[in-house]
């Protein structure tokens, strides 16, 4: 089985509970551990994978709260790394009245992993490669830490994942530079995976189909692009199709599209190193169809870790 990397943030999301009420307001609210790369490696080792995070969080009861869940499921976090002179990353939301996101970002120890913290990595045990942070782009250590480790990923031809995981909320004044720096990634990387508006938002486009069109003429990489409740379209070389979902009634859909990386990366870390490169269209086909069963059973619970206590590796029979 080969090792998997995930680099990017961890932090704590803090949920308001008061519905409709802003941030201003509001009172009660949820703790819950999180971060778009910290949930991919939580979920591959829930179906059984050998993952590690690189991440930093703060000397702090929420930085331990974070390795606590962590290890519970089976993540190695020898790269999860404190500082003392920084808070862990917290990230508040609360739903209002019209459906909007009331949103505040109090950025901290996320941001200090950058060179000399990629350096203590023994980047040669790992042969899959995953880049899905939402703040790796906004500038920094974590932003040269990220380009550093694709570097060193190439240059050990590794497989490369990556999913860009927008946020309108932390880019919405920076949209040139998030489009600008995760084509570099789609260039590089083996697999990546986009949601239906992140597709339109990366190749400036008005159709789902330009998109594709874009992407295909753009990159050799396979992609899925995630439909929500339409499916999943793969693309493999010349071959695109549409991967039904999986019908079921949600409760919470936050960590699906996590979940569904971590089932494609677990599925890829168990093939022979030196095929998974050159997977053919019916492979990944079954992939996919078998990742889609890991977001749907996360989108019946409630929250994306209290979801991956629900993985296991019968889920994608």
């Amino acid at each position: 089985m080969q090792k998997i990397l995930c680099l990017g943030e961890a932090l704590i999301d803090m949920i308001c509970t008061d519905k409709g009420t802003s941030l201003t307001h509001g009172v009660n609210f949820l703790k819950k551990p999180g971060g778009a790369p910290t949930n991919v490696a939580a979920a591959i080792a829930a179906l059984g994978g050998q993952v590690s995070v690189a991440a930093m969080v703060g000397t702090d009861p929420f930085g331990d709260h974070l390795q606590n869940v962590l290890e519970k499921f089976g993540v190695d976090t020898t790269y999860l790394l404190t500082s003392p002179a920084h808070f862990t990353t917290f990230a508040f939301v609360s739903l209002l009245e019209n459906g909007e996101r009331d949103f505040y970002f109090n950025r901290g120890a996320d941001a200090a992993f950058g060179l000399p913290q990629i350096e203590q990595i023994a980047c040669q045990q790992f042969g899959i490669f995953h880049f899905g942070s939402a703040t790796a782009f906004l500038g920094g250590p974590l932003q040269q830490a990220y380009n550093a480790l694709l570097h060193k990923a190439q240059l050990q031809q590794a497989f490369i994942c990556f999913d860009p995981n927008y946020r309108q909320l932390l880019f919405g004044k920076n949209q040139e530079s998030f489009i600008e720096q995760s084509w570099q990634y789609l260039h590089a990387c083996n697999f990546f995976k986009v949601s239906d508006e992140e597709a339109l938002l990366l190749t400036q486009t008005q159709t789902l189909q330009e998109a594709v069109e874009i992407f295909q003429a753009k990159t050799t990489a396979v992609f899925a692009i995630t439909l929500g409740k339409d499916g999943t379209l793969l693309r493999v070389g010349n071959h695109v199709q549409t991967i039904p979902s999986i019908p079921i009634t949600p409760v919470d859909t936050t960590g699906a599209g996590d979940a569904f990386v971590g089932a494609v990366l677990y599925q890829l870390s168990v093939l022979d190193a030196n095929t998974i490169h050159s997977l053919d269209a019916a492979t990944w086909t079954s992939l996919v169809q078998k990742a889609n069963k890991a977001g749907a059973r996360t989108c019946e619970f409630m929250g994306a870790m209290e979801a991956f206590r629900y993985l296991n590796k019968e889920i994608l029979a």
